[in-house]
């Protein structure tokens, strides 16, 4: 005995009969071992990738089978391709699979591929394919340069992903909150966090990153790394020499300077007076040789930047001794100078004691020389 065909027997049913009776009696008919059926998976791929879209067939019996792509365009019609992509092979057509591949797979390949099985009627799955993006590695963009005692506004970005992808700050193993945006871009998303922090000259060099995470990246993460680079006026410091100077020796200075970005030009001048003739200067570094009493006077030492200036001096004195000394030394002369009068001084009032304890002894005695003459 034929088993009777499913489209055969829903015409012999009474017109009465619901659309879920229908369908039961149909889904029992399936269960027999001639019923044909078909079945699809859905798929999940990297842009770029290769995607394997699967129909599974169940008791074939060598009807039509049709693979579609979202568009309802006909790819493959019983393993014969009807449609000119070479980026779609059949690899498997057997009565219980068949599969074909799609590689360099992209964003506009989304959507729903069609698994259709003409029967008496036909029977069709969908295949649902599903295209990840994984973010590039962020970018740092910086709208206004960073100076001492101000703000400086980052802006991390990650212009492609899908879905969006997350973005946070990090400075010192911590996260700094920023403010994100995220754009729609039709299939992919663009998102960036910005972030707004005061800066001192002390941050200058100091290290933040940017990490991206995302579904494609299996737990990884895309990082930026970013340093600061913070503007400040430049400092000046001369470096005095060690030691005694004598006339006849040669005097070096040494200027040292910071500021970001460093001063290129360093200027050495002599406050009221022009450098000496023999006076030469290399950079940060002058020097005189040869020194006499005719080189004394204050040397200045200056430098500039688009954030400010600095200067320093040093006062230089020659003496007939051969002592050359700065102003910052001039203490000792003053302790010198002290103590000699102090010495002055108790001298001074020795002697004042001295005359006084001689003058009334010998008064003493005067007065004690007519009182023994009375006896």
């Amino acid at each position: 005995m034929r088993p009777v065909r499913s489209s055969v027997l829903c015409r012999l049913l009474p017109a009465p009969f619901s659309l879920a009776l229908r369908s039961l009696v149909l889904l029992l008919l399936c269960i027999t071992p001639r019923c044909q059926a078909v079945q699809a998976e859905n798929v999940t791929v990297l842009e770029g990738g290769t995607a394997q879209i699967s129909c599974r067939l169940q008791n074939y019996d060598g009807s039509i089978v049709v693979i579609q792509n979202p568009r309802r365009q006909t790819l493959f019609f019983n393993g014969t391709r009807a449609l000119k992509d070479d980026r779609f092979q059949m690899v498997l057509f057997t009565p219980r699979l068949v599969r074909i591949t799609l590689t360099n797979v992209s964003v506009s390949d989304e959507g729903g591929y069609f698994c259709q099985l003409y029967t008496d009627a036909t029977h069709h799955q969908v295949a649902t394919l599903s295209v990840l993006v994984p973010p590039e590695t962020p970018t740092v963009e910086v709208k206004q340069e960073a100076v001492e005692g101000g703000e400086v506004e980052l802006t991390c970005m990650s212009p492609r992903s899908k879905p969006a992808a997350t973005l946070r700050w990090i400075r010192n193993g911590r996260e700094i909150p920023g403010v994100v945006s995220q754009q729609d871009n039709g299939k992919t998303f663009s998102v960036s966090s910005t972030i707004r922090i005061p800066v001192e000259r002390k941050d200058n060099g100091a290290a933040l990153s940017c990490e991206a995470f995302h579904a494609a990246l299996s737990g990884q993460k895309r990082i930026r790394h970013y340093r600061l680079d913070v503007y400040f006026a430049p400092t000046v410091r001369i470096v005095p020499p060690s030691g005694i100077l004598r006339e006849g020796d040669s005097l070096s200075l040494t200027c040292s300077v910071t500021g970001n970005p460093l001063p290129r030009n360093i200027q050495w001048s002599k406050i009221n007076d022009t450098l000496p003739e023999r006076a030469e200067i290399s950079g940060p570094t002058f020097q005189i040789s040869r020194l006499s009493q005719s080189h004394n006077g204050t040397y200045l030492c200056q430098a500039q930047n688009n954030y400010g200036r600095a200067a320093d001096h040093y006062t230089l004195l020659v003496y007939d001794p051969g002592a050359v000394v700065e102003t910052h030394s001039a203490v000792p002369y003053a302790v010198i100078g002290g103590v000699l009068a102090l010495l002055v001084f108790t001298v001074i009032c020795v002697l004042i004691v001295t005359i006084w304890c001689s003058v009334r002894q010998k008064g003493s005695y005067r007065t004690r020389e007519p009182i023994l003459a009375w006896y």
